[in-house]
């Protein structure tokens, strides 16, 4: 892994410490690599079995909704507690309770409890995003800043990956049941990793301090900035499979394969950004050429009508996600002070995911109604245009 030698967590700073098995960002990136190749994974295949299950446009949108919605809730109060109480404890829950409603997900069938499931499902999915920004902004081991947050993303865009491929082979030789057993149980097995997470050293912070970080104009412009970057969340989440299926006549492996791909070229993507010297002027150009990259990839992937073409344009759609993943990380670890990055971190992760729920609710019955390529051009479009608002938004504030 990239990853230094052996270091031990001491009060919000590392120390090596050649007697410790695994380094905290060791630990923090083998849990982040299984418990989003868990999540991610039925993100993008689970619409298929809504489909079987005889669940419409609106309903497939309602449900990936309650998904999104749920960190609207659960996001500051989980990084309140990061920077006053315990992180440990808060992953350790939030596995415990994605692996449970991952098994329970097998045996649903009907809307409403599909529905409740997601919620709930969102909310430990979030609680796990927010605690582990919130331990790895804290964490001050002296590294360059773009390997840091290049190294970060690429294990989380790895795993799902790894497990989309991985799931088209038991979709096709068993189903969906057995394939969110074993997602379930590999998300389970992980827990024992979470010991030694928590040392780190904890301050009281006001609610007028995270309110104050919260609505500074630089910070609320970047959450514009992102919320739109989130509409296509909600188009991969509900559309983005069932597109495949009927454009291109792919099913199980192949459409596992044509995700896949595109996903391990997103995980590179954020490691090459590592590979980069940090420099905040060239990383603002990344950053709004990835953001093109994005949008121009995402549209241009659903109007040809060739296979092969359009993973290509995939591809290019997801090496623009994967160094957005590792820059926008980032710059929302400058955004905030250290002390109070969990709850302020929280709350702006908060905002974006409306973003998400707005592109399921609005896309899903836009696409299964006029023609499934249609979310994926306009929102590509919107990604597109959000470079050029990028561009003015960096030129004019300070980042």
């Amino acid at each position: 892994m990239f990853v230094p030698r052996r270091e031990k967590r001491y009060n919000g700073a590392l120390e090596d410490n050649d007697d410790q098995p695994m380094t905290l960002q060791t630990r923090i990136h083998a849990i982040n690599f299984v418990r989003k190749l868990s999540i991610t994974s039925i993100l993008f295949l689970l619409p298929l079995r809504f489909l079987a299950l005889g669940f419409d446009g609106w309903q497939i949108g309602a449900i990936v909704s309650m998904f999104a919605v749920a960190p609207l809730l659960a996001s500051f109060p989980t990084g309140w507690i990061n920077d006053r109480l315990s992180m440990a404890g808060v992953i350790r829950g939030g596995l415990l309770a994605q692996g449970i409603l991952l098994f329970g997900l097998a045996g649903i069938k009907s809307f409403p409890l599909m529905a409740a499931a997601f919620l709930f499902l969102g909310t430990a999915n979030n609680v796990l995003d927010v605690s582990f920004n919130s331990l790895y902004y804290k964490d001050e081991t002296a590294m360059d800043q773009n390997r840091k947050y290049g190294i970060y993303v690429f294990w989380i865009g790895l795993g799902p990956a790894v497990g989309i491929f991985a799931g088209g082979f038991l979709i096709r030789a068993a189903d969906f049941r057995l394939y969110l057993a074993v997602l379930a149980a590999a998300t389970l097995f992980v827990v024992a990793a979470v010991r030694r997470l928590d040392h780190v050293k904890f301050h009281r912070v006001s609610l007028r301090e995270y309110g104050r970080n919260i609505l500074r104009k630089k910070t609320l412009l970047f959450i514009l900035f992102v919320f739109i970057l989130a509409l296509h969340w909600g188009v991969e989440g509900t559309v983005f499979s069932p597109f495949l299926q009927r454009a291109f006549g792919l099913k199980d492996l192949g459409l596992s394969m044509f995700i896949s791909i595109g996903l391990f070229f997103l995980s590179f993507a954020a490691v090459l950004i590592g590979f980069l010297k940090f420099n905040l002027r060239a990383n603002k150009r990344l950053l709004l050429l990835a953001m093109f990259l994005s949008g121009a990839g995402f549209a241009l992937m659903a109007v040809v009508r060739n296979a092969a073409v359009s993973l290509i344009f995939n591809v290019v759609h997801q090496v623009g996600d994967g160094a957005l993943g590792a820059l926008l990380t980032l710059f929302t670890s400058r955004l905030f002070e250290k002390r109070s990055i969990g709850g302020s971190a929280g709350l702006a992760q908060s905002m974006p995911i409306l973003g998400q729920m707005a592109g399921a609710m609005i896309f899903s019955p836009l696409g299964y109604r006029f023609g499934l390529q249609y979310p994926f051009i306009i929102c590509g479009g919107l990604l597109a245009l959000n470079a050029l608002f990028g561009a003015v938004l960096f030129r004019r504030i300070e980042y």
